[in-house]
């Protein structure tokens, strides 16, 4: 993935946590599976890599503990309700 892609999204605290919430169809193709391109997109979502470890250029929650990235979807087990 290259330059800026339009992905929805739901933004979520509860807490002291933030948490980007993503339906799993919506994510780029190269994304919706684990791997090199999922990891850089929610990387730079949260605003990591940062030099100061305070992901503040993104909608990371100022320390790796406190932001989130989730990806929902549909349920691949029987009785439940959604992937998370």
């Amino acid at each position: 993935m290259t330059g800026q892609v339009r992905i929805p999204a739901t933004y979520m605290r509860g807490g002291t946590s933030k948490g980007v919430f993503f339906k799993a169809e919506d994510l780029p193709e190269a994304a919706r599976t684990p791997g090199r391109a999922r990891d850089r997109l929610f990387q730079r979502v949260i605003g990591s890599p940062d030099p100061y470890a305070a992901h503040i250029d993104g909608m990371g929650g100022a320390t790796s503990s406190t932001s989130k990235c989730v990806i929902i979807g549909p349920a691949s087990v029987p009785d439940h309700d959604v992937d998370y």
